[in-house]
Parts: structure tokens; sequence; C-alpha cells
């Protein structure tokens, strides 16, 4: 009559179907998730935790419970109103008489909604089975009331009702008339006539109508919350729902149709009771109304009560719901639904229904919509084991859903509605970092899945541009215990791009009953979580570390996403020190290291690979194209304190873009060199090098024009957009020895041209051999003297010569220019990597 009266007939309907569709999608999705797996307690919490993850499960229980108590405490103060209705002392009145003799206060009230409460408190404590042995019977009183009303529309003679309404101090009487079946009335009724709602002396509106005509509709998931009480949820739920949808849905449209042909619009807006005063058994109707309320408020105490014993079962919120997992010996959570009646007490001191019915509409909606959000993501994520046995949905029907519920929860209360986003916002953001980890499934790793496969399938290595490069790394760790500080170093300079981390294990699989690499996978990824490093793992089996390395560059990564840079770190003979244990993500656990790695390698322990198979990986990734990077002593880098100390000038990244160990062929803008300008620049971009500066040495002879060579430089820095302090070296005295050297002993005949050019194409294979220590140790001493000292320094490194017997005088020479210069990176780029192009 509430919704009649005010909407009239045609917005009743429109809100019937609008209501109707939005729980039609939403039942749906329910039957959906209800048939696909066992279901537990706490019926759409379950639903939903168990689909997108603990944080929005946590998040939506809580906004689910607080709805149910809400719904709990507004079928309560309905019912008050109801009794108060029946049996209260008339306004203006001090004493009752006959049947008229409870007082009316906001305090009185109070005190019926709290006996009322008490009572369902009663019959939720002694157990689900005395509930659904209680709510059949009052599904069988309401039944029969609902059977007499509709007789009573037929058979009851037109007459007049006279309506008290509370005035001032006392109270006026206005007539409301039921006519019987009157084509003036239906057309009197067919608008909308909006007034003051006289509970609340508050002008109605659509919304407002809506949000207490909805809070009829919201019962649709009492089957579902007592999901674990059900001995077949799956069977039961989706048929009791279905069932109930359309049964109340045929009901609420019939019911208005007929009030609005027989009811004057004064009757239907000023007595909310007027059933009862045109029924043929009116006793029969009162009883009707309060056995509807008081079922409606038992629902929502009883689901509730399970909603929170399930989040308490689950320890989302650790110690904070602790006491409500305590159950009795029928296993009837007591605690729960002790918890649950104290907060809807707390609720009843709002006073009236009407003005809690907007935030239990909103919560509810919101529910609703995160159910049709969980069914869309499983559909969405088209995993294997989503097969529901209920097929009457589709990704539409939830999509609908959604938009159904967040237009109407706007249009209902935009500001309840914001705050509950604000609410579930924050719930989420809490549980996603304080909640423990589980072992639910999360769909969200399903979606990402799902999406990562199909952009990986677009990701066209043949529409690759040199303007959109970026560094994608495989950095090779033998024991992470020694690199942790180059696990962090290179994570700097990945840029966006995709990084590896690559473990070779020296073993035969042939020799072995399981793969040994599994259980070792968990430790890998922990230590990437640790370190808080964005890279993938990649670990293999290999009879050698070299052959381990080429699977690794033949096999990491998918599609467009391949490492192009190998880096590794330096061989030589500094014992490794075990940089894991002092990291500021290990000291500041209170555990101890979780981690599976062995010890480091002893000084005196012989190594897993010789000096040749060291420079054979090198040459392996230049081969393959490969740009390659050799890491040395960045174990010494403490990051931390070379980019927060306070003294001026700030920290410095040198960069000597010249082939040190090719003094005849100085030049500073091939392909290698402005490939570790490159790698210089990206790290100087990322956020913890921002402080840093670059500073470029270009190494000059004297009467080489070296200004003229600076601003050639510098006008190629500004081109490709790099600042950079550029400083000229004098590097006469080191070349002539060089020179010297080159002369060699009397009788061996020099490099002829030909011979130089061709090697300096190929793989320099007379360079190696010609270039000595002591011009090496004075070029290792004209970089150390470049001061201040740099946080590291970027060098350039030659292509392994073809000769693979002078591999061990090329790692030689590599050692002696890199001695005592601290954190080095050693660089040889085989791609193009810079655009001056927009």
């Amino acid at each position: 009559g509430f919704v009649v009266g005010h909407a009239g007939l045609y917005q009743a309907l429109a809100m019937f179907a609008v209501a109707y569709f939005i729980i039609g999608m939403t039942v749906l999705s329910v039957c959906a998730i209800a048939t696909n797996g066992a279901l537990d307690a706490g019926g759409a919490y379950y639903m939903i935790s168990r689909a997108l993850g603990p944080e929005f499960g946590g998040s939506i229980g809580i906004m689910f419970f607080l709805a149910n108590v809400c719904g709990s405490a507004l079928y309560v103060l309905g019912l008050v109103e109801a009794v108060v209705d029946s049996f209260g002392i008339p306004p203006g009145q001090k004493v009752g008489s006959g049947i008229h003799v409870l007082p009316q206060s906001y305090w009185y009230e109070l005190l019926y909604g709290t006996i009322l409460l008490a009572l369902c408190l009663v019959v939720c404590l002694v157990g689900a089975s005395i509930y659904a042995k209680a709510t059949f019977l009052i599904f069988l009183i309401v039944a029969g009331v609902l059977g007499t009303i509709l007789v009573s529309f037929f058979a009851t003679r037109p007459l007049g009702v006279p309506i008290h309404m509370p005035h001032l101090n006392g109270s006026e009487t206005e007539n409301g008339s039921f006519t019987g079946f009157s084509l003036a009335t239906l057309r009197e009724n067919l608008g909308g006539g909006y007034g003051v709602d006289y509970t609340t002396g508050q002008m109605m509106s659509f919304s407002s109508v809506f949000a207490v005509m909805f809070n009829g509709c919201t019962g649709i998931m009492a089957g579902s919350n007592m999901s674990g009480d059900l001995k077949r949820p799956s069977y039961s739920i989706p048929r009791g729902t279905i069932s109930a949808v359309l049964f109340t849905y045929l009901v609420y449209n019939l019911l208005a149709f007929l009030m609005c042909a027989t009811c004057s619009r004064t009757l239907l807006q000023k007595d909310y009771g007027f059933l009862r005063d045109i029924s043929i058994f009116p006793p029969l109707v009162t009883v009707g109304i309060y056995a509807a309320t008081l079922s409606a408020a038992m629902s929502n105490l009883i689901g509730a009560s399970r909603i929170l014993y399930a989040l308490a079962r689950d320890d989302l919120f650790g110690r904070a719901l602790a006491l409500a997992k305590k159950t009795s010996a029928s296993g009837n959570p007591i605690m729960a639904v002790i918890l649950s009646w104290l907060v809807v007490q707390l609720v009843l001191f709002s006073g009236k229904l009407n003005t809690i019915a907007g935030v239990v509409t909103t919560f509810f909606l919101l529910v609703y919509a995160t159910v049709n959000l969980a069914c869309l993501a499983l559909e969405w994520a088209s995993a294997p084991n989503f097969r529901p046995t209920f097929r009457y949905f589709t990704w539409h029907t939830c999509l609908l859903g959604i938009a159904g519920c967040c237009v109407m929860m706007f249009l209902i209360s935009p500001v309840s509605a914001s705050v509950s986003l604000g609410f579930l916002l924050l719930l989420l953001l809490a549980l996603h970092y304080l909640s423990p980890s589980s072992t639910w499934g999360y769909i969200s790793q399903a979606l990402i899945f799902h999406q990562v496969r199909k952009y990986l399938l677009m990701l066209d290595v043949r529409k690759d541009h040199v303007k959109f490069w970026r560094p994608q790394m495989l950095l090779m760790v033998q024991n992470p215990r020694g690199s942790a500080r180059l696990i962090d170093f290179v994570n700097d300079l990945k840029k966006s791009g995709l990084y590896v981390l690559g473990h070779v294990e020296l073993q035969d699989l042939d020799a072995l009953p399981s793969d040994p690499l599994q259980p070792q996978q968990d430790s890998w990824l922990t230590l990437v979580d640790k370190l808080n490093v964005k890279a993938f793992v990649s670990l293999t089996l290999a009879p050698s570390v070299r052959h381990g390395v080429r699977q690794l560059l033949f096999t990491s990564g998918l599609g467009g996403m391949r490492p192009n840079t190998l880096v590794l770190g330096f061989y030589d003979d500094t014992a490794p020190q075990d940089g894991l244990a002092q990291h500021p993500a290990f000291t500041s656990a209170r555990e101890e290291l979780p981690l599976g790695f062995p010890p480091l390698r002893a000084s005196d322990t012989p190594k897993l690979l010789s000096p040749r198979e060291y420079v054979g990986i090198v040459a392996d990734a230049l081969k393959m194209l490969r740009n390659v990077l050799l890491a040395r002593n960045l174990e010494s880098l403490d990051k931390a304190w070379e980019l927060r100390r306070a003294a001026s000038p700030p920290p410095s990244i040198h960069v000597w873009p010249v082939n040190l160990l090719r003094p005849d062929s100085a030049r500073y803008a091939d392909t290698c060199s402005l490939f570790l300008l490159q790698m210089a620049c990206v790290l100087n971009m990322a956020r913890a090098w921002r402080r840093a500066r670059l500073r470029l040495f270009l190494c000059v002879e004297a009467g080489a024009m070296p200004h003229a060579q600076e601003d050639k430089l510098r006008q190629l820095l500004k081109d490709l957009r790099i600042q950079a302090q550029i400083q000229l070296v004098p590097w006469d005295a080191v070349v002539r020895l060089h020179w010297q050297a080159q002369r060699g002993p009397p009788g061996v005949p020099a490099p002829t041209g030909k011979e130089e050019e061709e090697g300096a194409t190929v793989n320099f294979p007379t360079n190696t051999a010609q270039v000595s220590d002591d011009y090496v140790r004075a070029a290792n001493k004209m970089v150390l003297e470049q001061g201040p000292a740099p946080a590291v320094r970027f060098l350039y490194l030659p292509r392994p010569p073809a000769d693979t017997g002078l591999y061990p005088l090329y790692l030689r020479q590599l050692e002696l220019l890199t001695r005592d210069l601290g954190p080095t990176v050693l660089v040889h780029g085989v791609s193009a990597v810079t655009s001056t192009q927009l």
C-alpha cells in the first residue's frame, strides 16, 4: 500500500520490474556459483570469497553482514509499527481503552523492538532446525493470510475507513475509502502522487519509495545464507530461490493492481495497515503481518550470524573476530548469533523503519553487484573447472546485473552509495595488506592469465621498432646469497622490460627419480618477493653451465617478450660474500631466512665453470645477437648509502664509451658505444638513481682536434636527449705503451692494414694478443684516476677473440682493466637501441 499509494500503479509496476530485473540477474549468478562446487557456511560471502579471493570476499562479507544486520533491525522496526498500530494508545490520548493499551514514544517503541528482537535471538540460539520449522509454519500462516486478502478484495463491500493522524499535541481524523472495483479509483491511482510519510514526516520520492520497496525483495539470499545448514545446497538453492522470486513477483504485481482498483489514494498513503480494515477476518491479517516481519527479522539475524561465523573461521580479521568462532555442541555458532544480535540492537536506536531503508538497500545492492561480478569474473576467466550445472546465464546477464545495481544505488542515495563504496575500498586495502594468504585460488590470477595470453599473441616481434626498444634482461645467478645487490641493480636497469633470473643446476635428469628444480621454485619466488624485484624465475638442468645458459637464451620468455640482454657476474678469484643475510629485506624480518639456498662456495673450492667456458658463454650470447653485460664488484655497491648521502656533488655514473682494449680504433659512435650510453641513461632514469649525474669521458690524443670531437659528441648527446657532463681525458701516454708493444721483437712483422681492418670488423683475432699487460694496467690507472669515485662505472666490453685458445688471455685483460675500479659494468651491444626520431 505504501508503494502504490505514493508511486501509483504505473511507477509501482516499473519499480517491481527494475527490482526484479536486478534480483533476477543476481539469482542467475547465485545459481551458477552455487552449482559449481561444494558450498559451505556463509552464503554469498562464501561464494564471493572463493571466487574473487580474500580481499573482495572479506570486504563484501562485512558489507553483507551489515546489510543483514540492518535488514533485521528494519523488519523489527516494521513489526513494532504494526504492533503499535494495532495496540497502541491513539495519539492525543493519555489512557488507552480496549485493546489500545501500549504507550507510544521513542523509548517505548525501542523497548518493544528489544523484546521482539530477544524473541528472534532465542529462536536463532536454539539452532537452524527450529528456525526452519518456525519459518515453514510462518509460511503456512502467510499463505493463508494472502488467500484471505485476495478473497477480501472481492467479498468486502465499499466502506469508509477513518484514519487517525497525529497532529501537534492531538490527532485529526481523515477519511479513506474502500470503493470495491472501480474504474474511477483505478484511474485516480494510475499516476504518481508522492506525499509526506506520516511515520517520519519526510517527503517521499521515487528513490525513497524504491528503497523501502526493495527491502521486501531481499529475501532471495535467505536460502544461500544458510548454505552451511542445507543438506544439498547446490540442489536446493537454485530451485528454492528461483521459485521464491517468481512467486513473489507475481503476488506483488497482483496486489498492486487490486489495491489501485479498490482503494483511494488517501487510504493507501495515510494508513499502512489498511488491509485489516478491508479484510473479511481482520485478526488474521494482523497475525500474518506479525508472522511475515518476524520471519524476515529472524532470517536476516541468522544470515548475519552465519556470515560472521564464516568470516571468523577464515581468519581474515585475525583476533578481532576470534570470539565468533565458538559453536554449540550441535555446531550452531552461538557467539556469532549473540554478536549479531548486539549489533542489531544498536541499529534499533535509529527508531523508524523508513530511516534506515536507504542504507539497507544500498548495502544489499552492493552485495548483489559483487555476486554478479564474481560470476562475471569466473565466466570471463574461461577456467576449465568453472562448469556449473546451472547453465541459464551468460556474461551479459552478469553485466546487466552489475549495471542495474550500480545505477539504482546512486539513484536511491548518492551519499550512501559513495560512503559504502569508500568503506568497501578501505576494507579491500586493509585486507590486501594485512590478511594472510589463502589457498582458495585467486580469480585475479585466472583473469590475468587470460588477458596476458591474449596480449602476448598480439605482441608481434615483426613490428618491433628501435623507438620502443627496452632492455629485457636474463641475469644468470649461481647462488642468490652472493648476488643480492646485483639482482637489485639489474632490476633498476630493466626499464619496465622483461627481467628473468636464470639458474643452471648441473645434474642429469636420467639419473634422478624426479625433477629437482620443482622444490627450489618456491625459494626463488620467495626471494623475488622479499627483494621486491619485478622478475620471473627460469631454472634449468644441464650437463654444463654453458649448455644451460644456451637453453635459457633459447627458451626464456614467450612470444615478443624474450631476453635481449644477458647479464653475468664477473669471473675472478674473489671469494663470494653472503650479501643476502645483510640485505635490508631480510635483516628487518623477524623470522630467520626461509630460503633453501645452499651455503656459498668457499674460496678454496673449485668453480663450476672454467675461464674458457665463461668466455664461451659471452661468445655464444653475441652469436645469438644478445647484448652482454658483465658486472664486477656489484656486491660492494651500497646503493642506499651512495644515493642518500648529502655530500656535494651528488653521486655520479662514469661512462667510458671507447673500447680501451682497442686504442687504434677509438670510436665512440658505433653500435656498442651507443648501447653503452643507452644503458647508463636507463640506469639514470630509474627512480632510485635520478639524483646521480652522468659523466662521459672522451679519450683524446694531442693534435686530434679534441674540441671538435667534444662538440660532435655533445651534439650526439643532444640528439639522443641524454643529459651528461663531458670530460676530456688525454691518453697519449697510455696509447704510447700500446704502439711500443705493437712493434714487437725483431723479426716479427707488424700486422698489415688489411689484417687490422678484418680484425676490427670480425672478432679482433690479432688485437687480443697484441695488447700488453702494461698498456691495460695504464688504462686501468687512467680510469681509476678520474675522480671523485663514482657509484658505478660503465666500460666498453670488447668482443671475445675468434681463437678460443685466446679466451684465458682475453679474460685476464678484462680483469686487469677493471681491477680495483669498484662497481663496474662491462657492456657490449649488438643491436641498435637509440633513436633521434619522434
